[in-house]
This record gives structure tokens, sequence and C-alpha cells, in this order.
């Protein structure tokens, strides 16, 4: 039984937010781990009462964007911004421009976001924002004129020392530029209000790589806690945006085999393993906008549907969207597999969750396992700050030992006294103590 305070709480959000599943969900799964350590650490009702406001955004922002088309055609989207927390820093967290972009799903990542930036240690608050704007089949004036239109607002909104959005699904280094370049025409301030912006103004070295890049690196570790190496197993690799395509080049040069990547159709299959070419050509084929059965690749094959039972692996990582990995399709996996390591927000569903809970599958899921992006989003914060690019392998260097930093959280509070790590447990508590503790601090 839980602790009446905690009760409270979860009774409060749900009648308040029952129209909001995918936020609940996010917010069910962090107390289920910070609940029983709070009570274990015998918090007090301040607390409890902190965590209370922890769930609460600080700010939910809902603007119009209206945007000319082609044609000269008035168009409309809404756009957000949710800025949760700003108890370790300014908020910090991607833009997505995509149709299921709601004030539910930026909630639920805007969430996420906090825990997953307090495992970095690095100063960042958490939030998340975007549209229900769709890229796919517009032109580049039309991506143009949208992005120009939703800094028109945003800008209000935003600063180096307040909110520092990034990149998320449909906005890349081509969005960022537009949005950035709107920024310093209106403010007349060139500063890095923007992250995953082009070097030529700003931009970090291998910001693109980097949520991929971490993605692997925690495979890695989490592979080498358990006993085992990384190289030499198979993958089966969800999606083709940038996320799965860094986490697909990286296990390549890690040595280990790429069995798959998808889109929301179907997904590619290649037996001996994609190659590096390949991910060339999938890259090629979805900047084209077009779907992965337009390809032809030797050794490969498209299949409608998805991977999850179809496909047998030692590491299963899923880089699309959330809630993508369902019931049914985690008691395939683990079936057969060893690591779920995940590349997106909140893939598994929390039925899938149980399933590979009740596993000997290794899970790690998205806050720990791809926070590579954020942290190489706040190591172009310090470059901008002191005006200075850092070399690539500094870089490198420095994303790979963040990554190392949240390994070691998730272990300090997820490992039970047989030696097993509860990744989902241990990066819940690790981003939670820090959150909380700058809170108290702080007067909040």
């Amino acid at each position: 039984m839980s602790h009446p305070s905690l009760q409270a709480i979860e009774a409060t959000l749900s009648a308040k937010h029952a129209h909001q599943p995918t936020f609940l969900q996010a917010v069910a799964e962090i107390l289920s781990n910070v609940g029983p350590h709070l009570e274990a650490a015998g918090a007090s009702e301040a607390d409890y009462q902190r965590l209370a406001r922890l769930v609460e955004p600080e700010r939910v922002i809902t603007f119009r964007v209206t945007w000319s088309d082609d044609a000269g055609e008035l168009r409309h989207n809404l756009g957000y911004r949710v800025q949760f927390s700003s108890a370790l820093g300014p908020y910090k967290g991607g833009l997505r421009f995509d149709p299921s972009v709601n004030e539910d799903v930026v909630k639920f990542l805007g969430f996420e976001q906090i825990f997953k930036n307090a495992l970095t240690g690095l100063p960042l608050g958490g939030a998340k924002g975007g549209s229900d704007f769709d890229p796919k089949g517009k032109s580049v004036s039309e991506v143009r004129n949208f992005c120009r239109a939703f800094m028109l607002e945003l800008h209000r909104h935003i600063g180096i020392d307040t909110d520092v959005p990034a990149g998320d699904i449909g906005v890349g280094g081509r969005e960022i530029g537009f949005m950035y370049g709107m920024y310093r025409e209106i403010t007349n301030r060139s500063e890095g209000v923007l992250t995953g912006k082009d070097e030529l103004f700003g931009g970090s070295c291998g910001r693109t790589e980097a949520t991929g890049h971490g993605v692997v690196y925690m495979a890695e570790l989490a592979a080498k806690e358990a006993g085992k190496e990384l190289r030499g197993m198979r993958a089966v690799v969800s999606g083709a945006g940038n996320v799965a395509e860094h986490t697909a080049r990286k296990l390549l040069e890690q040595g280990v085999t790429v069995l798959t990547l998808s889109d929301r159709h179907g997904y590619l299959y290649k037996e001996a393993g994609l190659t590096a070419t390949d991910i060339d050509e999938v890259k090629a084929c979805k900047d084209n906008k077009d779907t992965l059965e337009t390809l032809s690749i030797d050794g490969a094959e498209y299949r409608e549907g998805i991977p999850w039972s179809a496909v047998e692996a030692e590491v299963y990582l899923p880089c699309a969207t959330q809630n993508e990995v369902t019931r049914e399709a985690a008691e395939a996996i683990v079936k057969h597999g060893q690591f779920i390591i995940e590349g997106a927000n909140m893939p598994l569903t929390a039925e899938a969750v149980r399933v590979v809970q009740g596993s000997d599958v290794v899970y790690v899921p998205g806050k720990a396992a791809n926070a590579g992006g954020v942290a190489v989003s706040g190591l172009e914060m310090a470059q901008n700050a002191s005006h200075l690019p850092w070399e690539c392998e500094r870089v490198e260097r420095e994303l790979k030992t963040i990554m190392e930093r949240i390994h070691e959280q998730c272990v300090r509070y997820g490992k039970d006294e047989a030696g097993a790590v509860d990744y989902v447990k241990g990066a819940n508590i690790g981003g939670f103590v820090r959150v909380i503790h700058a809170m108290e601090k702080l007067g909040w």
C-alpha cells in the first residue's frame, strides 16, 4: 500500500488529467519508483508536497501558428511549449513537428525530459514543445514559412538563461536553422538560444549523431554490467530517422550486426546485416520522403508490419516513437532477446514494460539511454557561452563520459542484493533525487 500522500497525488492527477493518458503513463512510471524510495527514506510531508508540484508543469504555452503555403493561402496549426521544471537550470528539451503532437504528448515528453536532463549531471531543466504541423510533403519554402511563423510566437518565451529548445521528430538542422534565423531577425541577438544548429553559426560537432551514439554507449555499458559483450550480437533497430540512423551506424562500428530499420508502414530486413552503404540508401530514401518499400538493396527484403515478433536478435533498440512496442511484441522479444535499449522516448507501452520487467531481459529506458542528444546540446550551450567551438574528439569524449555517469546513477539506485540492475528504477530515482534536492535548496 502506497503512502497516503502519494495516493492523493495519483488520484488528483488522474482526475484532473484523465484526457491525457500518455502523460499519466509517464507519471505513473516515475511514481512507482520514487514512491517506495521516499517511504524507505522516511520522507516528510514537505517532500511529498514537492513531488506534487514537480508533476505539474511550471508553465504550459499554447499558441496558433499562421503561415502561408506555396499557393499563397493562409493556413494554421497549433504550437506548444511546456516548461516543466527549472529547478536545475534553464528549461531544455526538443521541438517536435508531427500530426500526433498535442498537449498530452508534449507534457509526457517534457516530464520525461526533467529526469533525463538531471541524469546527465548538467544544469538543465526540463521542457518540450512543438506543433501538429506535418513537414512531410511540404516544400522547402512552406517549411521555412512555418518555422518563421512558429518562432514569431515562441521567441517571447525562450532565451539562453530561460529556455533553450532543440530538435526532435520532424525538426532537424534545416528547421532549427530557419527558426534560429528568425529569432536573430526579431531580437537582433546572436546567442545560442537553440541547439542542434549548423556548425557555421554556433552548432556543436557531433550533435546530429549524439543521441544514437549515446544509445550504443549505454548498450555497451549495460552489456558489460551483465557480464557480456555487445560486439558480435545481432540487433533489431526500429525507425529510420536521425536516432535510428546513427544508432545503426555506431552499432556497425562496434561490431554489431544490424538486421532492420523501419518506417510507419513496415521494415527493411537483411539477414546478413545492413551495411553503411545500405544505411546511406535508407537515409537518401527518407530525405526524399519515400517509404522503405521503394528501396532495392541486395540481400534485403521489405516486410509490412513491425519487426519485434518476426526477427530474432540479442538486442532490440526501439528508436521510432512512443508506445511502438505493445505487450504482444514484448512477449515475443523476451523469448529470445537479452537487451532492450530505448532510443525513442517511452517506446514501450505500460503493459510491455511489465512483461519485460518480469523477464530476464536487461531493459534500459529512454531517459537513461537516449540522453546523449541533450547531453551534447548542453555541451553546445557551453561552447556558445565561451564563443569557442570544441574539436569533435573532445565532444565525443565528453558524451561518452556523460553516458558513463548516467549508467553509474542507474546502478547506484537500481542494483539489488543479487547484483541485477533495474535500470528503470535506477534512472527514475537517480534523476528524481537530484531535482528534489534542488527544489528543497531553492526553497521550493
